[in-house]
């Protein structure tokens, strides 16, 4: 049996505003990490053609709230930092619903997630962070922190649980009494 070797697509510092179609068609299969940073990328369905991606990197680009995400099961680090991401939780349910395995997100320098570096107080940075752990439950790090199981607690008792982690619960529930 032939082994399939994943490959790093670097398309960093190209001002692109789409991935080369033929670039997709040839490496998109085959690739596993992408970095687009420092380009003008705002459209994402073009990532339905990269089914074994686990490391996508958009630093500096123009990706917003409402972007169109394919489902990434793969998926397990994402990178937004210094995009045009608004509303987080039109975003963040985007983000639920595709990259259900998602485990490292960076969005820092985005209106979405206040910060001291964008004018935010340190009270919206921490409803931020209680938020997206709330809802992105398989989250390891957000931004450049490790997520803490006092956080996770917090989060849960602002934000209650996810709807896929109370589904998951109570059917774990149900299998240990019956």
């Amino acid at each position: 049996m032939a082994t399939i070797e994943w490959n790093r697509q670097n398309l960093a510092y190209q001002s692109l505003t789409e991935v080369p179609p033929e670039l997709i068609e040839h490496e998109g299969s085959r690739t596993a990490e992408l970095d687009l940073t420092h380009n003008k990328i705002s459209d994402l369905r073009f990532l339905v053609d990269y089914p074994h991606l686990t490391t996508l990197i958009l630093d500096h680009n123009l990706v917003g709230s409402h972007v169109k995400l394919p489902a990434m099961n793969k998926l397990h680090t994402l990178w937004l930092n210094h995009n045009k991401i608004s509303n987080l939780s039109t975003f963040v349910a985007a983000l639920v619903k595709s990259c259900p395995n998602l485990r490292h997100l960076s969005m820092m320098n985005n209106e979405a997630a206040p910060s001291f570096f964008n004018g935010g107080t340190f009270q919206q940075y921490m409803d931020y962070r209680y938020y997206v752990i709330s809802r992105l439950q398989k989250l390891d790090a957000l931004d450049d922190k490790v997520i803490q199981e006092n956080e996770r607690a917090e989060a849960e008792r602002i934000y209650g649980r996810s709807k896929s982690r109370r589904k998951s619960t109570k059917k774990k529930l149900e299998q240990d009494n019956s």
